[in-house]
């Protein structure tokens, strides 16, 4: 058994070696069938100036800002595209009608919002996170293991076995829950207890991943798979990605977690489909399942776009709307258009992110009325 660990963390090296980055140029964009969604055709006339603030997606806002405006000639934008917090601090501030981030918002955005107004922001998710194109931002996440690892497939359970800790509970929007709370039971330190034998049973597994401090990645796995809960295993090698001091080695911390894994057998990571590909790593990609006995889902431009896959991403636009009460119709049919087949053709074309297939659009749209 040790003499093939050796023998595949060598191969690995080689292969590391000969690796090399993957040009946009070379990458052939996804395509979706946005057909089943429906046009936009203006249910108000929408009139005055809509105040956008947020994450600085200018050439995204801009296109959507200039489609809508022909079908509602009378609305003009004023945007703050500067960065993330902006998006919150808008709303607050009473300054942003709507507030734009690439990413779900954190928790601390989402308390200062429920103690300014008393109750929580409406949350509209416009379309999903990136899988593996080159120009993506907010990928969603992969989980990888050695080519050498018989390991097939995971479930979050699993997940949160490996990278999590037991917990009291945790965050359901702005409300602590005990629903999440697990012992140390619950814990996956070896590679035995995910069904692996013979040598491999008793192995300890070298959790590797980034940002789990604060970071879109880090807040996804722990909505998806630990409930809410935020305590991470203590052995999970952490590669920051805000530290500057990988550039002494010359490799990125993404570089370095895919390495990791690469080189060693007994690691698993989770980290970006994009990654894997720029760095031509000989890593198993597995499929994960959202409930023990499946189904077992591979992650691909397709199943982020059907939902089917369960650790995509998504971005997301806030509002201010009042509980029982409806949106201006300036704000409400300016969402209606983003979620639109043209406002997603849009997000398409940008290659930004995955846009919204019809179900999932249907269901953002419900909110508006509730």
């Amino acid at each position: 058994m040790r003499a093939s660990l050796r023998r595949a963390a060598a191969i690995a090296a080689l292969v590391l070696a000969s690796t090399g980055t993957l040009a946009a140029a070379e990458y052939t964009p996804a395509t979706y069938d946005l057909s089943a969604l429906p046009s936009y055709r203006p249910q108000h006339v929408a009139l005055g100036v809509l105040r956008i603030s947020g994450t600085p997606l200018e050439a995204l806002v801009g296109r959507w800002a200039n489609e809508f405006r022909a079908k509602q000639g009378h609305v003009r934008l004023n945007a703050y595209l500067i960065n993330t917090s902006q998006a919150f601090a808008g709303l607050v501030t009473g300054r942003a009608d709507i507030g734009l981030m690439g990413h779900r918002t954190w928790h601390t955005p989402l308390m200062a919002f429920r103690e300014t107004f008393g109750y929580a922001p409406l949350e509209i998710r416009f379309a999903s996170g990136s899988y593996d194109d080159p120009e993506g931002t907010t990928p969603g996440l992969m989980f990888v293991v050695n080519k050498a690892n018989p390991l097939a497939n995971l479930t979050l359970d699993q997940i949160d076995g490996i990278f999590g800790a037991q917990r009291t509970g945790g965050w359901d929007g702005t409300r602590w829950s005990t629903k999440p709370a697990r012992g140390p039971e619950g814990n996956i330190r070896t590679w035995g207890q995910l069904g692996l034998t013979g040598a491999w049973a008793d192995q300890p597994i070298h959790p590797r991943g980034s940002d789990v401090t604060l970071s879109n990645w880090a807040d996804l796995i722990e909505r998806t798979a630990f409930k809410g809960g935020r305590k991470w295993n203590p052995a999970l090698y952490e590669g920051p990605r805000a530290d500057i001091s990988w550039k002494a080695h010359g490799k990125t911390r993404d570089q370095q977690i895919i390495e990791g894994v690469q080189n060693d057998p007994l690691a698993i990571g989770f980290m970006f489909k994009r990654v894997v590909n720029a760095t031509k790593s000989d890593v198993k990609v597995l499929p994960l399942a959202a409930h023990a006995g499946g189904p077992f889902v591979a992650p691909s431009a397709q199943t982020f776009f059907d939902g089917s896959y369960p650790l995509h991403n998504g971005a997301y636009l806030y509002l201010n709307k009042v509980p029982g009460k409806p949106l201006p119709p300036l704000e409400r049919e300016f969402v209606r258009f983003v979620l639109s087949r043209e406002g997603q053709q849009i997000i398409a074309e940008s290659r930004l992110f995955v846009p919204l297939n019809a179900e999932q659009a249907q269901a953002e749209l419900k909110k508006l009325d509730e």
